[in-house]
C-alpha cells in the first residue's frame, strides 16, 4: 500500500515545489508597533509603525503605514509616512505620501498631491568605468643600482 517510492517522490516534489515558491512578504500589520532595526533580503510591508531603521529589497509603506528612521532598500514604495532619510535604486512616493527627509535615488516618481519635504539627490548607477589611455600612475620599476646605492646610504 504505502512504498517507498511514493515517499521519494513526495519529497521530491515538494523540494521542487519549494524552490519555485516565491519569497513571501514580511508584513507588519496595523495594529503593530515595532520598536527596533529590521533587516530583510527580501521584502516588507509596513501598514503598522516602525521606529527603527529599515534595509531590505523593496519597502512598501501601506497609506496607513508609518516608518521613522532610514531606509535602505532596492526599491521604495510610499503611501503612508516616512519620517528619515531614503537610499533605494527606486523610490514611488503615491499621492497620499508624507514623506519628511532626503531621498538618494536612482530612480524617483512623485505623484500629484505627494508631500515631501527634504532634499532629492539623484546617483548613477555603479557601473565599472574604462580607463582612459594615460589616466593610470604607472611607477617605473626601482632599478639594481638603485637599491645598491639606497644600501650604501643606509649603512652610512
Amino acid at each position: 500500500m504505502f512504498s517507498s517510492k511514493n515517499k521519494e517522490q513526495s519529497a521530491q516534489v515538494t523540494r521542487i515545489s519549494e524552490s519555485k515558491v516565491k519569497s513571501i512578504p514580511s508584513i507588519i500589520s496595523i495594529d503593530l508597533n515595532v520598536q527596533g532595526n529590521l533587516s530583510s533580503n527580501g521584502e516588507i510591508q509596513v501598514d503598522g509603525n516602525v521606529e527603527g531603521d529599515i534595509n531590505c529589497k523593496a519597502l512598501i509603506v501601506g497609506t496607513k503605514g508609518s516608518v521613522s528612521g532610514e531606509v535602505i532598500a532596492q526599491t521604495v514604495r510610499v503611501h503612508g509616512t516616512i519620517k528619515g532619510e531614503v537610499k533605494a535604486k527606486s523610490v514611488f512616493l503615491a499621492s497620499t505620501a508624507q514623506m519628511s527627509g532626503d531621498i538618494e535615488n536612482e530612480s524617483l516618481a512623485i505623484e500629484p498631491g505627494a508631500f515631501m519635504e527634504g532634499h532629492c539627490k539623484r546617483t548613477q548607477a555603479e557601473t565599472p568605468k574604462a580607463a582612459k589611455p594615460g589616466s593610470v600612475a604607472v611607477k617605473p620599476a626601482v632599478k639594481a643600482q638603485d637599491v645598491d646605492s639606497m644600501a650604501r646610504a643606509a649603512a652610512s
